[in-house]
């Protein structure tokens, strides 16, 4: 392809999903990551999309993907790994409840061969992803008010709806976790959504990578007692372990 007919597919892949990926550009056109780098750099010199790390946003819906868009590239291999290990716990048939965030949605992608799977969710990058990608799971999205350049839904609507439902397992993604506290948030609504998904289901599953650990987190929402199974990465020094061990949380390290 010559330089104009891959840019112009790269503006027609933004119209129909919103963001797009150095590595998967170079994939389909077959080319190395610095030619794709060089088209998404001329296009943003012409104002037609905007740069992000790892790839690029349509200006048309920078708004609304752009908190997210910022963390799809940070970790991902962390991420998959976790996503990956966590998922062989969930069977056919089950609902799950599953947080915001990039992790979660890597969990999503790593349950495309599962069935009659109801996925509840107040993320729309979630939904949006199994809707497009996923036909064999079902999604249930909470209602609620829209935290806007979130693209996730919270306040009272939404703790009332999942007053109402009792899926499997929850998978709860924190921002923080600080040793000795707990599991940390930095948004007053989330926090509190959050202790709700803590106590909504038969199974509670954390999903963090070790960039989590001591990371900034202004509100807590909850302990590891609270917690039946904490997967990350990496545990460095032992400090989840030791966490993990006495507050009778089962602790998986996926590699």
């Amino acid at each position: 392809m010559t330089p104009e007919e891959r840019r112009s597919t790269i503006l027609a892949m933004l119209a129909q999903n919103t963001s797009v990926q150095v590595a998967q550009l170079a994939e389909v056109f077959g080319t190395s990551r610095v030619t794709v780098r060089g088209d998404l750099d001329a296009l943003a010199a012409l104002g037609k999309l905007r740069r992000t790390h790892g790839g690029a946003i349509s200006l048309s819906k920078t708004l609304t993907v752009s908190v997210q868009d910022r963390r799809i590239n940070v970790n991902v291999e962390a991420k998959r790994a976790i996503a990956r290990a966590a998922a062989q716990l969930v069977h056919n048939g089950e609902s799950v409840l599953i947080d915001s965030g990039t992790t979660a949605l890597e969990l999503v992608r790593a349950l495309e061969d599962h069935r009659d799977v109801t996925v509840v969710t107040n993320d729309f990058t979630i939904a949006d992803y199994i809707d497009r990608s996923v036909p064999a799971l079902d999604v249930l999205l909470l209602g609620g008010s829209l935290r806007k350049g979130h693209r996730y839904i919270t306040g009272p609507l939404t703790l009332r709806m999942l007053e109402m439902l009792h899926p499997d397992k929850a998978f709860v993604t924190p921002t923080s976790y600080v040793p000795g506290r707990g599991l940390m948030t930095n948004n007053a609504e989330m926090a509190e959504l959050k202790r709700h998904y803590l106590d909504c289901a038969n199974e509670t599953i954390v999903l963090m990578d070790a960039s989590k650990i001591q990371a900034p987190g202004l509100l807590w929402f909850g302990t590891l007692t609270q917690v039946d199974t904490l997967f990350i990465d990496r545990d460095p020094d032992g400090i989840i372990a030791a966490d993990a061990h006495e507050l009778e949380c089962q602790l998986v390290v996926a590699s």
